[in-house]
């Protein structure tokens, strides 16, 4: 199956909607409507910071995005990137989606001078933990929030 993923353009907003609500749902939760119509928004502002793309197959139209945006640190002057949602299609998983729409952030930071992209995901997910194990390395952190 041959992936392509692209950055979203206007016309597909009703996709990206479609699999941020799935992505949400797969982590049991959900946003009002003025979260969706903002956060489009914002992907779509070229001076907000934030992206989105989408991977499509021919058999099945859109099968996935990804959501990034950069956020400056104390470390150093360069930007990171915070890859903040990943979501292909269950019936898809396992046929390549995932680490094609990772590489294409990973190309969109090197094309941007950034050196780092980085993402948190739950302790349980082992089937993204899978594919996570094979693109990247696990850091030795642990998340608080409040």
């Amino acid at each position: 199956m041959t992936t392509t993923v692209r950055y979203v353009t206007p016309a597909d907003e009703s996709d990206w909607r479609e699999l941020w609500k799935d992505y949400l749902a797969f982590y049991e939760t959900s946003r009002d409507e003025d979260v969706y119509a903002g956060t489009w928004k914002r992907i779509l502002d070229p001076d907000e910071g934030m992206f989105s793309m989408v991977a499509e197959t021919p058999e099945h139209g859109a099968v996935g995005i990804v959501n990034f945006l950069y956020h400056s640190h104390f470390w150093g002057p360069e930007s990171r990137i915070y890859l903040n949602d990943l979501y292909v299609r269950p019936e898809i998983r396992g046929t390549g989606a995932g680490k094609a729409m990772i590489d294409a952030v990973v190309a969109h930071a090197k094309e941007h001078n950034c050196p780092q992209v980085w993402w948190l995901t739950a302790e349980d997910n082992a089937v993204a933990r899978k594919l996570y194990d094979g693109v990247a390395t696990l850091a030795p952190f642990v998340k608080y929030q409040i």
